[in-house]
């Protein structure tokens, strides 16, 4: 669905004037650096990075130490400019705007040499009135001001108190007063990416010329009543009426498939008008909703609204409509302090599975619409139904959110403001209203987004005092605060979107922050609200260690990307884990060693008396040790929606940090940059598969829990298997009765203590055996096979290295590896390099002699490309 130009066309008949034309002037433009020095052309959308990359001025930005290298970019003052024509005659129009959809940042705007207007926030729409300054023929020019230094100067300017933090760690090698500026908080740097602070216009650029009457935007959101049980949508439309009467006529709505049609009559007065209407969905015709991935259908219908105005103007839209409600649940649960926090899709509560995205990359103009799908079809492929859009990003292209209304993914939209305290000045609310005004209207008509937050992480910055501020002091940041987050922005998205909730910060207590005054004393209590949870000191298979919360919107650890993936942006000699390429790619303080650590608590480092072997060996353990890490979390919270124990639990939410990477390099995400998946991301397509048994052990117990996200009832039977390391034959096997599985449930299935199970299955020790475990159903649906390690992998007795092979043959447009091994292989990895595709499961335990796997290429390659490029990893490779 897109929301684009509208076709004006007359009514009254052939030979009357068009009302209406628009001229683009996306394409090519100039580019020139502050001192003139430099001029080259540039595209548009696009930034002044890119431009300088593809006429050779620079090397990729991101190879080696480019992002260093190249920071004279950000820190000189560009010009954009372009000579262009009117195809028409401008005399004959009441009003002509130029209009910019996205403007990157702050930049002053120059009309045949007249100033028409700035810009200085990334994220709003500009519309210039330049009806008197246009010509036949004209220069535009922007005059970009360096992000970095305009922010500098806010800052500078901002005396009364200083506004926290100054600058980004040391680590992270980025500039400093990012939250001066209304730009992606991130492109100044963050713990895992660089510091491109772009410069550009890159979003469309258009003259709109127009007489009478012109249609500013269009946006609706439709509504349930409960009680009579009817749909309707609160359409709203925006006009700027020149004529200098009152322009009067009739709107005519209609959605053929559901027997909807209505006609209302209007008069616009002249100046800037809003017209609402409110449209009864047709009672006797059954609507069908949208529902989130795994739950339902994306249904959604087709809809046209006809203006018809005075003297021919005829205004028609056409765009797809659909229908679902959100419910965000906050109330009192027995047995336990605080409140539930979870979400109610079509009245259906609904476990939020999936992660967190951050801008494909630091130069928007390379993301296209085949990398999102790409990138969105492998969140769902993995069994994801909700991506969590992080604050400190970019309000992400329209097309992201046609992609996740047709996948049905829930979007958790932040507002783009994260980790640090903001400036309340006059100049800044402004811009902020007008941004967040803006983008509420381009964006509340898609279903997938289902809760608006206010910012990330501040109410914990402030009241967990990051920032070392001074007790007296404090009640000047909670005042800026309130007046950000709460006076303005959530004033503005109760005004204009009542049809999904909003919650002011993640993490956060939500009704007892607002309880609170907004901020309570503790975000983090796990009896109330969302909780971020990291920790990288203690043992990840130890589930002790989580919290038992309502719900988790980020966790996780990191990993580094494949050596295909880094070997594009990297040189000989830096592959190596300590080499002065990969301190600098760690962005996050202790990084490396905090996941050498993580990996010692259960594996051995790699033996190999290569360097460049071991440099591959350790980059394969860091991604092994991150899918398990994330494996244990995850299943730790889906296996606690449907219990409180010791008060605590009901968790309704697991999005575990971040999905996808915007350079190579160490970081929390299960997609590398490009989209090769990483082990996590095959680890998630299991830990999030709608049913799935999880094992865990608690003295010496071991539990096994039945999780299902199925929509119905279902009879299952559970099978548990005990293998030796030292055999492919399995030791001994036992399944339960049949037995009721309930829908949107999680329930204990089995439990034993380990050492009868082990004493009960033979010559078994904790050290010489694995369990694994699987559901079966009577309807052919069955789970994932699971495993439990009773003991560390760096305890084992009995693992031998085992020789994989692997048969590789086409079956239309897949490829399938038909593999055979002379023993139980652990995290079995298969690699085909940059030969870009997924395989149908990876990293896992392989305990049969043979097994088939798929592989699905994203473009088009061959049997024997995948035969040259193809390497196989198990775990007892690496010693």
């Amino acid at each position: 669905m897109r929301l684009g130009l509208l076709l004006l066309l007359p009514l009254c008949g052939a030979g009357s004037p068009a009302l209406s034309r628009s001229l683009s002037l996306r394409g090519g433009w100039r580019i020139r650096s502050g001192n003139g020095s430099l001029e080259l052309p540039g595209e548009v959308p696009g930034c002044v990075h890119s431009a300088l990359r593809r006429r050779g001025f620079i090397q990729d930005p991101y190879y080696r130490f480019n992002d260093l290298n190249y920071r004279w970019i950000s820190l000189d003052n560009w010009t954009y400019s372009k000579n262009f024509k009117i195809p028409f005659n401008i005399r004959n129009w009441q009003k002509v705007n130029l209009i910019f959809e996205g403007v990157d940042t702050v930049a002053k705007v120059l009309l045949n040499n007249v100033p028409i207007g700035k810009t200085d926030n990334m994220f709003k729409r500009y519309s210039f009135d330049i009806t008197s300054v246009v010509s036949n023929v004209n220069s535009l020019e922007l005059r970009f001001q360096s992000p970095v230094l305009y922010a500098a100067q806010q800052s500078k300017a901002h005396t009364s108190y200083s506004v926290p933090p100054d600058c980004p760690p040391l680590v992270q090698k980025g500039q400093c007063h990012v939250n001066f500026i209304r730009k992606e908080q991130s492109s100044f740097s963050w713990d895992w990416g660089p510091s491109f602070p772009t410069q550009g216009i890159w979003k469309d650029v258009r003259i709109e010329a127009y007489n009478i009457c012109h249609l500013n935007y269009f946006t609706f959101s439709p509504i349930y009543d409960n009680h009579t049980q009817v749909w309707s949508l609160e359409i709203e439309s925006s006009f700027d009426v020149v004529s200098p009467k009152p322009i009067s006529g009739q709107v005519i709505v209609s959605i053929p498939k559901l027997q909807t049609q209505q006609t209302y009559s209007i008069e616009l007065q002249p100046g800037e008008r809003i017209v609402e209407l409110f449209v009864k969905i047709n009672k006797n015709v059954t609507v069908e909703t949208w529902w989130p991935r795994g739950h339902g259908h994306q249904t959604g219908y087709n809809m046209t609204i006809l203006y018809k105005l005075v003297r021919g103007l005829s205004i028609e839209k056409s765009t797809k409509v659909y229908f679902r409600t959100v419910e965000l649940i906050e109330e009192p649960i027995e047995g336990s302090q605080g409140l539930s926090f979870y979400f109610k899709i079509n009245g259906l509560p609904i476990f939020l599975k999936g992660s967190n995205w951050i801008p494909a990359d630091s130069f928007q103009d390379r993301v296209t619409s085949d990398l999102l799908r790409l990138l969105l079809q492998s969140a769902v492929d993995a069994n994801m139904n909700t991506l969590r859009v992080w604050g400190g990003g970019i309000y992400e292209q329209d097309e992201f959110y046609r992609l996740c209304d047709e996948l049905g993914i829930m979007v958790w939209q932040d507002f783009m403001f994260a980790c640090a305290l903001y400036p309340t000045g006059r100049d800044f609310m402004n811009s902020v209203r007008a941004e967040v005004a803006h983008q509420i209207r381009r964006l509340k008509y898609h279903p997938s987004i289902i809760v608006w937050g206010g910012n990330n992480e501040n109410e914990a910055a402030l009241m967990m005092n990051w920032y070392n501020i001074r007790a007296s002091e404090l009640h000047t940041y909670i005042n800026d605060y309130v007046v950000l987050y709460v006076k303005n922005i959530r004033k503005i998205v109760l005004a204009e979107d009542s049809s999904r909730p909003f919650i002011i910060s993640s993490p956060t207590n939500g009704a007892e922050s607002i309880k609170e005054g907004w901020l309570s004393v503790n975000p983090y209590d796990s009896n109330f609200g969302d909780v971020h949870f990291y920790d990288y000191i203690n043992d990840c298979w130890n589930w002790k260690v989580f919290p038992k919360a309502r719900f988790v919107s980020e966790y996780g650890y990191q990993s580094w990307p494949s050596f295909s993936t880094l070997e594009k942006v990297s040189s000989k000699e830096d592959w190596s884990y300590n080499s002065k390429f990969s301190l600098h790619r760690q962005h996050h303080a202790g990084g490396n060693d905090e996941i050498l650590l993580q990996i010692g608590f259960h594996f051995k480092l790699p033996e190999s008396t290569d360097p460049l072997q071991t440099f591959k060996d350790t980059i394969y353990l860091t991604q092994v040790m991150q899918a398990q890490c994330v494996k244990v979390e995850t299943e730790f919270y889906r296996r606690s929606r449907s219990e409180i124990v010791r008060g605590q639990g009901y968790t309704m939410g697991a999005l575990y940090w971040q999905l996808n990477d915007i350079w190579q390099a160490p970081s929390w995400a299960s997609l590398e940059y490009g989209g090769k998946w990483k082990m996590l991301h095959y680890f998630a397509r299991h830990f999030f598969a709608p049913l799935l048994p999880v094992g865990f052990e608690d003295q010496d117990l071991f539990f096994i829990y039945g999780v299902s996200d199925l929509g119905s009832d279902c009879k299952a039977k559970l099978t548990v298997r005990i293998h030796t390391w030292s055999s492919l034959e399995p030791l001994c096997s036992s399944e339960t009765e049949y037995f009721v599985m309930k829908a949107g449930k999680a329930v204990l299935l089995y439990e034993e203590f380990v050492p009868i199970l082990l004493e009960n299955c033979g010559n078994c020790t904790r050290q010489s055996c694995v369990v694994s475990f699987y559901l079966s159903t009577d309807s052919q649906l069955s789970s994932p096979t699971n495993y439990h390690f009773l003991s560390s992998l760096s305890e084992t007795v009995g693992l031998h290295k085992a020789h994989i092979t692997a048969v590789i043959s086409q079956q239309g447009n897949t490829f399938a590896f038909d593999l055979e091994t002379s023993a139980v292989a652990p995290f079995v990895w298969l690699d085909v390099g940059s030969i870009p595709g997924r395989f149908s499961d990876n990293g896992f335990l392989m305990t049969e002699r043979t097994r088939t796997v798929l592989f699905y290429p994203w473009q088009p390659t061959s049997k024997s490309e995948l035969e040259q490029s193809f390497r196989v990893t198990s775990l007892m490779d690496i010693y």
